[in-house]
C-alpha cells in the first residue's frame, strides 16, 4: 500500500500545480478567455482541483490508517463531492470533444452553433446532472467509507440490504449516464474529427504535389519526402486522438467496471485492486491539463511569457539589491580612506 500512498500524493500535487497553471493562463490571456472551449476547460480544471484538495487527501488517510478517516457526517460530504466532481469532469470531457467535432466538421457555422451562451448552458446541464446523482446518494444515505477503496464513496452498508435493488439501479444509471455516455461521445466526435482531418490532409497533399509537378519535374527523393510528410501528419492526428480516448479508457474503465461487477452478490473485490483503480482515476485529474491544455501552443506561449516576466523581475530585484549593497560597502569604506 506504500506505492498507493505515493501515487495519491504525486497525483494530488501534480493535479494542483498543473490545473492551477491552466487557471493562471486564463487570468493572463484575454485570447484564451475569448475562446468558447475555455468554458469547458475551466469547468474541468475546477473539478480536478476540488478532487485533489478534498478526495485525494481523504483516500490517502484511508489507505494510511486502513480505517475511516473522518466521522460519518464529513465522510458523507466527501462522498457527495466525489460523485459530483467525477460526473462533472467526465461530462466536461464530452463537451470538449463535441466542441472540437463542431469546429472541425462545421468550421463555417461554428460561431453560430457554439457560442459562450451555449457553452454555459452545457456546463449548467453538467452541474445539474451531477448534483442530481449526488443529492440522490445523500438522501438515500449511500455515502460511506468503503474498505475496498479506502475512501468515502458510494457504498451500501450491510444494514441497507433492503435497498439493494435501488442501489444497483442507481449505480448502473450513474455510470451509464457519465462514463458510458462520455465514452460514446468521445469515440463518435474524435473519430469524426480524425476522418475529416485525414480527408483535408489528403486534399492538401494532392494539391501540393500537383503544383510541384507543374513547376518542376519531381525528383524521386523529393517525392519520397512529400509522402513521408503526409504519413507523419496522418500519424500525428491519429496519435492525438488515441491519447484523448485512450487516457479516458485507461484511467476510468477499471474503476467503473469494478464498481459494476461488485454489484453481483458472489463477487468480492480485493482491497489492493480497489485502491489501484482509485489511483488510476486520480491520475486522470493530473493528466488532463497536459492532454487538453498545457501541450498546446497557446497555453505554452502564455506560460513561457509569464515565467519570463517573473524571472525578469527576479533578475531586476537581484541587480538592484547587489547595486545597493555595493554602494553601502563603498560608503562604509569612505571614512576609513579619508582618515
Amino acid at each position: 500500500e506504500f506505492l498507493s500512498e505515493v501515487s495519491i500524493v504525486v497525483s494530488a500535487v501534480v493535479s494542483c500545480v498543473t490545473n492551477l497553471s491552466v487557471l493562471l493562463c486564463f487570468t493572463q490571456s484575454a485570447e484564451l478567455r475569448s475562446h468558447v472551449p475555455g468554458v469547458f476547460v475551466l469547468n474541468l480544471s475546477f473539478s480536478n482541483i476540488l478532487l485533489a484538495v478534498i478526495n485525494m487527501p481523504a483516500t490517502f488517510l484511508g489507505v494510511r490508517w486502513s480505517a475511516k478517516p473522518f466521522g460519518d457526517l464529513l465522510c458523507r460530504v466527501v462522498s457527495f463531492s466525489e460523485t459530483f466532481i467525477t460526473s462533472n469532469a467526465m461530462l466536461s470531457m464530452a463537451a470538449l470533444s463535441m466542441d472540437r467535432w463542431i469546429a472541425v466538421v462545421f468550421p463555417l457555422r461554428y460561431s453560430s452553433k457554439m457560442r459562450h451562451r451555449d457553452a454555459l448552458l452545457i456546463v449548467a446541464y453538467s452541474w445539474l446532472q451531477s448534483f442530481t446523482f449526488s443529492l440522490t446518494q445523500l438522501m438515500m444515505d449511500w455515502g460511506a467509507y468503503s474498505h475496498t477503496y479506502a475512501s468515502c464513496t458510494v457504498h451500501l452498508d450491510a444494514e441497507g440490504e433492503s435497498q439493494q435493488g435501488a442501489y444497483v439501479t442507481f449505480t448502473v444509471l450513474f455510470h451509464c449516464s457519465s462514463f458510458a455516455l462520455c465514452l460514446l461521445v468521445l469515440c463518435f466526435a474524435y473519430l469524426k474529427v480524425l476522418r475529416v482531418a485525414r480527408s483535408h490532409c489528403k486534399r492538401i497533399d494532392v494539391i501540393t504535389v500537383q503544383t510541384l509537378l507543374l513547376l518542376v519535374d519531381l525528383h524521386p527523393s523529393v517525392k519520397e519526402r512529400c509522402l513521408a510528410r503526409q504519413k507523419k501528419r496522418r500519424q500525428r492526428a491519429a496519435k492525438k486522438i488515441s491519447i484523448f480516448i485512450g487516457s479516458f479508457i485507461l484511467c476510468f474503465s477499471p474503476y467503473v467496471i469494478t464498481r459494476l461487477v461488485e454489484l453481483l452478490p458472489s463477487v468480492h473485490v480485493p482491497r489492493h485492486w480497489g485502491i489501484a483503480t482509485k489511483c488510476l482515476m486520480y491520475a486522470k485529474a493530473s493528466s488532463d491539463p497536459f492532454v487538453y491544455c498545457l501541450l498546446r501552443h497557446q497555453y505554452r506561449k502564455v506560460l513561457v511569457s509569464l515565467i519570463s516576466r517573473i524571472a525578469g523581475k527576479d533578475r531586476y530585484f537581484l541587480s538592484v539589491h547587489s547595486t545597493s549593497s555595493m554602494w553601502d560597502t563603498t560608503e562604509e569604506n569612505c571614512p576609513a580612506r579619508i582618515t
